[in-house]
Order: structure tokens, then sequence, then C-alpha cells
């Protein structure tokens, strides 16, 4: 699949993605990119994230493919369920948060500790990316939610949560990666 061919939506984490960040610089690439308005970035609430990034998916007009960081992902996964079946593509899923150890978390994401990190296998393609050195998951954790959500896993080696605060400004291998991923979606 070409970009062209899809509305691909980002979806941010806590904070929202700042000009510096992949996210941001990959929508500025991408003509069919398009950011998920989730309302306050600071003071993140799962159940209106979750309603928004349904309504987002449902209303588009092409194929879906969802590229998400942090908290972002984890809205993905509750939301999955929720998505007109026919219109998710594929997930580019980025950076999971263990919400499930509130000792790493900041104050504005504890709330996400009260449910736990869904385990049911995503109904569409998916790949999760993680760092052996991301402060807000283990390795081990993003590989096992991987696997649960049927997820092929990668590497993103030492890179800290993935972001431009960890040096991953414009994280162009992470872009190659999306590339590829696209050319294997119909």
């Amino acid at each position: 699949m070409k970009a062209s061919q899809a509305d691909i939506l980002i979806v941010p984490g806590l904070g929202n993605s700042g000009p510096d960040h992949w996210q941001t610089r990959w929508q500025a690439k991408l003509s069919t990119a398009r950011r998920v308005e989730m309302g306050n970035w600071d003071r993140p609430h799962l159940a209106d994230w979750t309603e928004k990034l349904t309504l987002a998916v449902n209303n588009a007009q092409k194929p879906v493919v969802l590229v998400a960081h942090s908290l972002g992902v984890l809205i993905v996964a509750h939301a999955a369920q929720r998505f007109d079946k026919s219109k998710v593509a594929g997930a580019y899923l980025v950076a999971l948060p263990d919400i499930e150890d509130a000792s790493a978390l900041p104050d504005a994401v504890k709330g996400f500790a009260a449910t736990p990190i869904p385990r049911e296998p995503l109904p569409f393609p998916s790949i999760l990316v993680a760092s052996r050195t991301d402060p807000y998951a283990a390795w081990t954790k993003a590989e096992t939610i991987a696997h649960a959500w049927g997820s092929e896993f990668q590497s993103a080696g030492d890179a800290g949560h993935i972001n431009a605060e960890s040096g991953q400004g414009p994280w162009p291998e992470g872009l190659l990666s999306f590339a590829k991923f696209m050319t294997r979606l119909g």
C-alpha cells in the first residue's frame, strides 16, 4: 500500500508530540497523515481518548494506518475492538508504556493503571517497536504484549523512549521500517 492510498492517523501520547518528535516530522512528510486530536494532551483520559480515536478511524475515507507512540499505543489497543473492521489496514506501534508498573509512570497517566493493558489479539496487522532501554517499559514486557496482540516485534536497540528527548528526533530507521510495513499492507 502506498501512503497516498491510506489515511495515516498519528496517535501521540502524553503531552502530544512536539516539533522535534519523529511523529511530527513524519506527519509533515506524509501527505495523507493527520494527527488525531485527543483534547487535553497533558491530562489524558482513557475513555475520552478511546472514543476520539474510534471516531477518527470510523469516519476515515480511506483504509487507515495507525502510527502510535507511547500512551497512543495503549489507546489503539483499547479502541481496536470498537473500530469498523473494514477500516484499519494496520498499526505501527512504538514505545508501549507499561501502565501496570506504576513505579515508572508520570503522575498524569497513573489513572490508566486502573485498567490493565488489553491482551486480546489486534484484528489487523501490526508491528510493536520497543527499545531495550525504555524507562517506561521493560523489554520483556513489551515482547510479551506484542505476542499477545499478534504483533510483529521489532527492536529499536538502545533508544530510550524513542522520542526527541532520547535522541530519536527524525528517527530514520523507524521511517524505513514503517515504509516496509506499508508495502506489506493491501
